[in-house]
């Protein structure tokens, strides 16, 4: 099976690749890193900048080609800190950054692999690497950030409604804290134990287990779930 990852390089992303290599997938990953970091031969890399509009475009042909990715993970995402008392170029400088990577990229991209597989008749699946900052807010200085992991949520929720019909389905995984390099500011400065203290769990959520959730909605097992959200964040809302 042939799937497209976004953010793959690090983090969540990677270890969505490792797992998905090991479960025979072919993976074409998509990150900035000019480094390809798995030798596996079924891993292509694809060195993009998706928070610029020109280089996404480039993405397009991956679903033109004789084989499209029957699955696409967009889990690539930035998480930019930005106050309210910044100036007002600054504040919506940062806003629209975070909307281009984390949204605007993501629906392109979503929408040209429906246009395949419509086209071709193929059963693809989506799933949208979201955060609980989407479901429940976030702190002010990472108010863009929630707003476009909301966005990804509803527009998942609009790719099922919509195509459902066409065997098309589509997911949202909404993380807590991850013990990735993204949350390690937040470790350095808080602490772990400040940051499971509302945590029904004593620990944050290892990368490994979103992979075992994407492996799993990847592998077509659950299309009846389509639209879904699905919440592994240590058990710090439940919903």
């Amino acid at each position: 099976m042939k799937t497209l990852l976004t953010g793959s390089s690090r983090g969540i992303g990677k270890s969505i690749a490792e797992l998905l290599l090991n479960n025979e997938h072919e993976v074409i990953g998509v990150s900035t890193s000019t480094n390809n970091q798995f030798t596996n031969n079924k891993y292509r890399h694809t060195v993009c900048d998706l928070s610029n509009p020109a280089e996404v475009n480039k993405l397009k042909q991956l679903f033109t080609e004789d084989e499209v990715p029957e699955v696409l993970i967009n889990n690539a995402g930035i998480f930019i800190e930005a106050q309210f008392e910044d100036s007002d170029d600054d504040w919506m400088d940062k806003w629209d950054r975070t909307q281009q990577v984390n949204l605007r990229s993501m629906a392109l991209i979503s929408k040209w692999a429906i246009n395949a597989w419509k086209e071709r008749g193929i059963e693809g699946r989506i799933i949208n690497i979201a955060s609980r900052a989407g479901v429940r807010g976030d702190t002010g200085e990472y108010a863009a950030y929630a707003a476009s992991k909301a966005g990804m949520i509803a527009f998942t929720k609009s790719i099922a409604r919509s195509f459902g019909k066409d065997g098309i389905t589509a997911y949202s995984i909404a993380p807590g804290f991850v013990n990735t390099d993204m949350a390690q500011g937040s470790i350095e400065v808080y602490g772990e134990d400040y940051l499971t203290k509302d945590l029904a769990l004593d620990s944050i959520a290892p990368p490994e287990q979103i992979a075992e959730m994407v492996l799993l909605l990847a592998s077509g097992k659950l299309t009846h779930a389509t639209g879904q959200t699905f919440h592994i964040n240590s058990g710090s809302y439940l919903v």
